[in-house]
């Protein structure tokens, strides 16, 4: 029976030998279409977009930190995309602006299993009185953390 570490190489190893050549087919589908596309055209600025970022749109198949793709991402932003069109019109860029920190800060709470309510509160209570060095202590995932070390400590007491 494989390891987890033994799994996660054949993951990678398989991960790679199917991507490969699929990229590679990809990369050269591409550069043979952009010597047939205006340069100025919505296929050719695309085209450009996607060869200038080769390493970083390949990089997932040496990484085993990096998905595939991003969908985990997408799903957790939507329903932050659908308010900012559903309140495009919200009548000055402020407002707006407040909006995007709140919807970027309970789309933290919920990527790291915090109850949005319970973080607020404590964020409200105790970030009047914190000094500036203290801050980074106040992101969600740091709270998180404190968290799970406070349940660590009171159950083994």
């Amino acid at each position: 029976m494989l390891s987890v570490s033994g799994t996660t190489r054949v993951l990678v190893a398989i991960r790679t030998w199917q991507s490969r050549p699929v990229l590679a087919r990809l990369r050269r589908a591409m550069e043979l279409v952009r010597g047939r596309t205006m340069p100025q055209g919505l296929l050719g600025q695309a085209i450009d977009y996607a060869l200038k970022r080769w390493e970083a749109l390949t990089r997932f198949v040496d990484d085993r930190a990096l998905e595939i793709d991003n969908n985990l991402i997408e799903n957790l932003i939507r329903p932050s995309a659908i308010g900012k069109r559903n309140w495009l019109f919200i009548g000055h860029p402020e407002p707006g602006d407040r909006s995007a920190v709140i919807y970027t800060l309970l789309g933290s709470c919920r990527r790291h299993g915090i109850n949005p309510f319970d973080y607020l509160e404590a964020l409200f209570t105790r970030l009047p009185s914190a000094k500036i060095t203290e801050i980074k202590q106040f992101t969600p995932s740091e709270w998180a953390k404190a968290k799970a070390r406070e349940k660590v400590v009171v159950q083994a007491a």
